[in-house]
């Protein structure tokens, strides 16, 4: 089985329903669902989506839909080693790079679905955005 951290962005596309990337992230997290892939999360996604979703709806539905996310996802740990690879790094945005050594620092996360793929270039990982993940496994 693969694992994969799934980004905001994608998330996002979800739960907001943003046309035409919602129909391939509601794919990834079927995928979580039918425990074909495994999702992570890291606390810093969390927190970005609850804060965006809080504008347009209540804390309680919004903890609610969170809570039904985390049954299909795990969360990565981000501690004081992941932070400060992330602060020496050559990731120009300080967020991804905090995600990017968070699934680094796992050993068994492979890539990172997110459609913020520049954003990306400096990890080791294979980044691919939603569409390419559901192209790649539909093509099997």
């Amino acid at each position: 089985m693969k694992h994969a951290l799934i980004d905001s962005d994608v998330l996002l596309d979800f739960f907001f329903d943003r046309e035409p990337f919602s129909r391939h992230a509601s794919y990834v997290l079927t995928q979580c669902e039918l425990k074909k892939l495994n999702g992570y999360l890291t606390p810093v996604i969390i927190s970005n989506v609850y804060y965006l979703l809080r504008k347009i709806s209540s804390h309680e539905r919004v903890i609610k839909k969170l809570n039904q996310l985390l049954t299909l996802t795990e969360i990565l740990i981000i501690d004081k080693q992941i932070i400060l690879n992330a602060m020496n790094s050559k990731f120009k945005d300080f967020e991804d790079a905090l995600q990017n050594y968070a699934c680094e620092n796992t050993g068994k996360i492979e890539m990172i679905i997110t459609r913020n793929i520049k954003d990306y270039q400096a990890s080791n990982l294979s980044i691919l955005t939603p569409e390419e993940y559901s192209n790649l496994n539909t093509s099997l």
